[in-house]
């Protein structure tokens, strides 16, 4: 297995293309602190003007008169008080921007790959983490690129340009000042290595709380129907809990970087206080150097106290990119195949040839299966639960891919073409409906999003979905709610045909559409699938056999195999599975209406 590269190596890497902005960044926050770092020299400057008179720095440089000078420091003053100014407004600018930029990119290209990964991965992940990911590390690099990647340059530019100063006016007392640097140094690197899997565990448990939150927030109805709140709110508090413990051991180790670097600090400045002074006062340093370095040492050392505060940042930031990058690392397994299929050239002639298939928990679903079904069809499914029938979709859709066999539209294995073109030339029509939280006419033009308003009524009223909608509050503007959940699940199902009639796809797939409706929603659904079926082929996969007896076709799986194939009176004279399935519902059917009777 390849060692992967430092998180902060691979940030830069995909900041690549925003080097120019990261260079420029980099130089204003230099000049920042340049300009920063340059009062406590102007104070040297007025306390050499006050005693060296005309024999001061600036009276060499040609200015002689006392109060000339004064003026010259103070001209020199401004403009160095606006020259800091100036650039630390363009480097928050640019800093800040380059994170809403990087911020914006990568939960984009996060986003965009996951949505493209295959929906076995989606089975084995939790929405909370993967919105933990999404949103919450996303937003912990961008703390650490408004402030930590200043902080760490800032604190170099000082240490070099301070270091270098003291070398050049007083080489004979710079290494004390210098003295505490190494062991800061040292200590910065241990914390550091430290820090990273205190905050790594932290960055795990904040995805961990928020799939617990997730999915109760999205099961809030079955935790009221259970009076189950105060379980999950100690389920939550647990694991809260946690998060809060392992924030706390991070927060212990981080805490005590700043007193330990102001002792290292008081050292130094205490060694240039008296050595410099001794200097001075034997005529070997001059009383204007002396001062300045009296102050360019707290400038020199204090600033790597922020060293804490800034490793806090980093390390936040690192744990957090390397979540980021790890996911848009995983490998998506179901590709495109490059070739492409114009919708008005399918057929729909669909075949399964002995194919077979298992998901990853080793369960064989699917076992040499073959399957034909002719363009403009109408074939169903049937078979008791677990019999592979929901699989056969999710294949022919390309959710999954078989591992022996293969699926073929118009006799070309599915594998070869692109995908957007082969899902594009599929409509599904699924039990489990979702809608999005918008507006009615949104839901329904999903996926053809260019579709008029004309267009959308006229797919509504094939669907028999039109009457109910113009009685909703706003008609075709009502918003549904978050998963539609303002809507009936009739309501909801005749939507999702309406969404499939104005999508006009040649192969049409209703998996179940009707299993959880009454009789009456039930029967105006079959009118208007009676309509939409009409010259494309339809695959019905059906719990309730009354609503495929007219299909070409149906098909009866067990155990992932194919048991039984024909026509409905084919199939019942058979005296087989489907004959025993049909005794049942009907007599059930004829019990029930007994008992309304």
């Amino acid at each position: 297995m390849a060692v992967k590269a430092h998180p902060l190596k691979r940030l830069l890497s995909y900041a690549r293309p925003h080097r120019r902005t990261v260079y420029l960044a980099t130089l204003f926050s230099i000049l920042n602190k340049i300009f920063d770092i340059a009062p406590p020299a102007l104070i040297g400057a007025a306390v050499d003007i006050v005693v060296q008179r005309e024999d001061s720095f600036i009276a060499k440089l040609g200015v002689v008169k006392v109060e000339d000078q004064l003026l010259v420091l103070a001209g020199i003053t401004l403009f160095i008080w606006v020259g800091e100014s100036v650039f630390e407004y363009i480097y928050k600018i640019y800093w800040r921007n380059l994170a809403q930029t990087l911020e914006h990119e990568l939960r984009l290209d996060a986003y965009d790959h996951v949505q493209n990964l295959e929906l076995a991965y989606f089975e084995d992940q939790s929405t909370g983490g993967l919105m933990s990911i999404l949103n919450d590390d996303i937003n912990q690099l961008e703390r650490f690129l408004d402030n930590g990647a200043n902080s760490m340059i800032q604190v170099i530019t000082t240490v070099i340009v301070i270091g270098g100063m003291f070398m050049v006016v007083a080489p004979g007392v710079a290494w004390l000042a210098m003295l505490p640097m190494p062991i800061i140094i040292w200590g910065s690197i241990r914390f550091q290595n430290r820090l990273a899997p205190r905050y790594a565990a932290v960055r795990e448990q904040v995805s961990i709380l928020n799939s617990q939150l997730s999915n109760n927030l999205s099961g809030i109805a079955t935790i009221k129907s259970f009076t189950a709140e105060a379980h999950e709110v100690r389920r939550v508090d647990e694991e809260s809990n946690i998060y809060r413990e392992l924030n706390r051991a991070a927060i212990r180790l981080s805490s005590g970087f700043v007193p330990m670097i102001r002792m290292l600090i008081v050292s130094g400045f205490i060694a240039i206080m008296v050595f410099g002074g001794k200097m001075a006062l034997n005529g070997e340093l001059n009383v204007g150097v002396y001062s300045v370095m009296i102050f360019m040492t707290q400038r020199l050392l204090w600033p790597l106290t922020g060293l804490g505060e800034t490793l806090d940042l980093y390390q936040r930031a690192m744990a957090s990119t390397t979540r980021i990058l790890d996911l848009l690392d995983i490998d998506a397994q179901i590709n495109d195949g490059g070739t492409e299929l114009p919708v008005a050239d399918v057929r729909g002639d669909v075949r399964f040839e002995n194919v077979h298939f298992s998901y990853s928990n080793g369960s064989q679903v699917v076992k040499g299966l073959s399957l034909d079904i002719p363009a403009g069809h109408t074939a169903a499914i049937v078979g008791a639960t677990g019999a592979g029938k929901s699989t056969v979709i999710k294949l022919l859709l390309r959710f999954y891919d078989v591992q022996k066999g293969r699926v073929t539209l118009d006799g070309i294995d599915l594998r070869a073409f692109d995908l957007p073109d082969l899902r594009g030339a599929m409509g599904l029509v699924s039990q489990d409906v979702f809608l999005f939280h918008g507006t009615v006419k949104e839901n329904i033009a999903y996926g053809t999003f260019g579709a008029t308003d004309d267009q959308i009524i006229e797919a509504a009223k094939i669907a028999e979905a039109h009457d109910f909608i113009m009685q909703l509050p706003q008609g075709y503007d009502t918003i549904v709610g978050e998963r539609g959940q303002k809507l009936s699940g009739g309501q909801r199902q005749r939507v999702s045909i309406a969404r499939a009639v104005l999508k006009d796809p040649p192969v049409l797939i209703l998996d179940e559409a009707t299993s959880s409706v009454d009789n009456e929603t039930e029967a105006a659904i079959q009118r208007s699938l009676e309509r939409i079926i009409v010259g494309r082929t339809t695959i019905v996969i059906a719990h309730r056999l009354s609503t495929i007896r007219n299909a070409d076709r149906i098909f009866v799986l067990e155990n992932g195999q194919l048991r039984e194939a024909g026509r409905h009176e084919e199939l019942v004279a058979q005296n087989g599975i489907y004959a025993a399935l049909w005794r049942v519902q009907t007599g059930e059917r004829l019990l029930a209406e007994a008992a309304a009777d």
